[in-house]
């Protein structure tokens, strides 16, 4: 049985970014670690791809032949990956004998809402090749230092929970850099566990396009919290494969 981490979120939320870090950690504690890039708009790679979509499917070339934008592209670029899955699984296997899988998925939302595709792709390749994956779903930290952009992060977060159906952890991304967003009006312990809401309304009533909705705007959401990492910290991720090894019942990661 092979583990590995779907790593996805919002676009600019540091996914390649983690999987270089979390590539070279767990290189660093004897783990064998493949990154296969899935994200075909990704042409500037930091870590060492074992498996790069660009060699089934270039976004340049769709966008071109098919006059797409970049949005329309990435899922025609996800739909032809899905119809070609054998092309991914042919080159998975070799690496299911002692490699921990690290995917690195596009972040535009509609590629795992407004589409199956994505989804769809991760399914096959966990019933084909009986992977055990944790979505590790990535949200910038800046976003904590407005309350309105904090809810928006935490609707998104449980919808991608429930619409994936995997072993889930959510991770505040940047937090090294959360100091140079502004103060933040409760300490991070609020934002990572996700207290009761309902202390953002103050802060939520003080926009004036929002206030006249104050009754609309409290409520809560037990099912999330998020764990803080920046990747210059190895007591951080060394936590955080923890909540991943947690979240697959405490099997296979360290």
């Amino acid at each position: 049985m092979v583990f590995g981490q779907v790593v996805i979120g919002p676009p600019g939320s540091g996914k390649t970014t983690y999987c270089n870090g979390m590539s070279q950690f767990l290189q660093l504690i004897g783990r064998k670690v493949a990154v296969i890039n899935l994200d075909p708009a990704n042409d500037a790679l930091p870590y060492e791809c074992t498996i790069n979509i660009e060699d089934l499917i270039k976004l340049s070339d769709v966008m071109a032949e098919h006059s797409l934008g970049p949005n329309g592209g990435l899922v025609y670029c996800m739909d032809y990956l899905e119809k070609n899955i054998d092309w991914l699984e042919s080159r998975l296997k070799p690496l299911l004998k002692d490699h921990y899988l690290l995917f690195d998925f596009p972040g535009q939302v509609e590629l795992f809402f407004l589409h199956q595709n994505a989804k769809r792709v991760i399914m096959k390749l966990i019933k084909k090749l009986n992977l055990r994956l944790t979505a590790v779903h990535l949200v910038d930290a800046h976003l904590c230092s407005d309350p309105g952009k904090y809810v928006s992060a935490l609707l998104l977060s449980l919808s991608t929970m429930l619409h994936l159906e995997l072993p889930h952890v959510n991770v505040l991304s940047k937090i090294d850099l959360i100091e140079s967003y502004g103060k933040l009006a409760f300490n991070l312990d609020f934002y990572t566990d996700v207290q009761d809401l309902s202390y953002l309304q103050h802060h939520l009533d003080q926009d004036p396009r929002s206030a006249k909705h104050s009754l609309f705007n409290s409520e809560d959401i037990p099912l999330l919290r998020h764990a803080p990492t920046h990747l210059a910290g190895d007591i951080h991720l060394t936590n955080h494969q923890i909540l991943l090894s947690r979240a697959l019942h405490g099997a296979g990661i360290l």
